[in-house]
């Protein structure tokens, strides 16, 4: 019922999960060469009535965001490879390498100094690609398709906590307990926010692991694929994996021109 709950109503959204993050400086409307994003009004999802139409804008709001976090990367991952390749042939490192390496790893929260070739090509496991499919579909699921008191108030569309007082908002259902859910500058910010914690965090290991495999192999690193990981993203656990996995499949036709 949970799966059927979560695909034929997507304005109400369920307040019993936990995305664990931890949270870093974002600047609003940034991306990551330093220019900002266009400006884009945020639809008003919640007066758009229609399911159709509303999931089409809320889809066409988000993509271009994912696309640029994941262009990043992309660029990033590349940028991995040529230092890998240049640490295993000579064991030598220019300064502007020893500068990229460095930033690529505070990304993954690694300490770069004194790392050996096989720590370097461990950071694959990090800095890599999440489907654009399984970034929407979550944020979709997230944010009641954007309508949820904490997207529309505090630009989270990932339900992720923080726990710091006055970092976010307050769950008026909250009981006890010091957490809240973070609050972002922008959507952009969320989303970066949502990418390093799925590349980053623990809960998030055997996912990484499963995209790492899946990119060795040369076969296609699919949102159904790394959905199955995220069983610790929230409290209902495989359910919840039930819930994306099917959301995934019912709004595939969303995504058939990519």
């Amino acid at each position: 019922m949970i799966v059927v709950w979560a695909i034929f109503y997507p304005f109400f959204m369920s307040k019993s999960h936990v995305a664990p993050i931890e949270l870093v400086p974002q600047v609003a409307k940034v991306q990551h060469d330093g220019m900002p994003y266009p400006l884009r009004i945020k639809p008003e999802f919640r007066e758009i009535k229609s399911i159709e139409e509303r999931k089409k804008a809320f889809l066409d709001y988000m993509t271009p965001a994912v696309n640029d976090v994941n262009a990043t990367l992309r660029q990033k991952r590349q940028q991995l490879e040529g230092i890998i390749s240049r640490y295993a042939s000579s064991g030598f490192l220019t300064m502007e390498e020893r500068v990229q390496l460095n930033h690529l790893a505070r990304y993954c929260q690694k300490d770069s100094r004194d790392m050996d070739l096989e720590q370097v090509m461990a950071l694959r496991y990090c800095v890599d690609e999440i489907p654009a499919q399984l970034v929407l579909m979550q944020a979709a699921n997230e944010s009641a398709w954007g309508t949820s008191r904490f997207a529309v108030d505090g630009n989270n569309y990932f339900g992720q906590w923080c726990f710091r007082k006055g970092c976010g908002l307050v769950p008026l259902e909250r009981t006890s307990g010091n957490y809240e859910v973070a609050k972002f500058d922008s959507p952009e910010a969320s989303i970066r926010s949502y990418f390093r914690n799925l590349n980053t965090h623990n809960a998030y290991r055997s996912l990484r692991a499963k995209r790492h495999v899946l990119r060795e192999s040369n076969q296609i690193v699919t949102a159904q694929a790394l959905a199955q990981e995220l069983f610790r993203y929230s409290q209902r656990g495989y359910a919840y994996v039930d819930e994306i996995t099917a959301m995934i499949r019912i709004n595939q036709k969303y995504f058939e021109d990519e």
